[in-house]
């Protein structure tokens, strides 16, 4: 459902938008090559990005260093055709409950280590690369 003038925008949403969105935005943007635009939010946001995402995403050569924590707004929901929400466990500020989306169902790296934060990483990296591969862009 692609707008016409313009590529697929995604928008990636967890409650604090300090790792698995902020992942998802990441990883869509570098595995699209910037044909497919993408934004992350969260319904409460944190004060940074997680420092542990930060060094698990800098291992696969993608910088998160000037990246920050946004609150979600009516407008980015209108700009995308598609929203995905990473899975929460914070049921009265889910994003899921908000916004028509499609949950993915990740688990928060919040308080994980090194090693438990690479295997959610590498969990949203094949998300997003089947999605690029359902909407044709990206690397297959």
């Amino acid at each position: 459902m692609s707008r016409k003038g313009r590529g697929k925008r995604f928008l990636f949403v967890c409650v604090h938008n300090s790792g698995r969105s902020q992942m998802a935005e990441a990883f869509t943007r570098h595995l699209s090559n910037g044909a497919v635009e993408a934004e992350s939010a969260g319904t409460q946001p944190s004060t940074g990005v997680n420092p542990i995402v930060v060094e698990a995403m800098a291992e696969v050569g993608i910088d998160l260093a000037g990246h920050y924590p946004k609150v979600i707004s009516q407008e980015m929901v209108n700009r995308a055709d598609s929203v995905f929400t990473m899975g929460c466990s914070i049921d009265e500020s889910c994003p899921a409950t908000f916004v028509p989306s499609e949950d993915w169902g990740l688990e928060d790296p919040a308080g994980n280590d090194i090693e438990h934060v690479r295997r959610i990483r590498d969990q949203i990296k094949a998300k997003v690369r089947e999605l690029l591969r359902d909407c044709g862009n990206g690397d297959p």
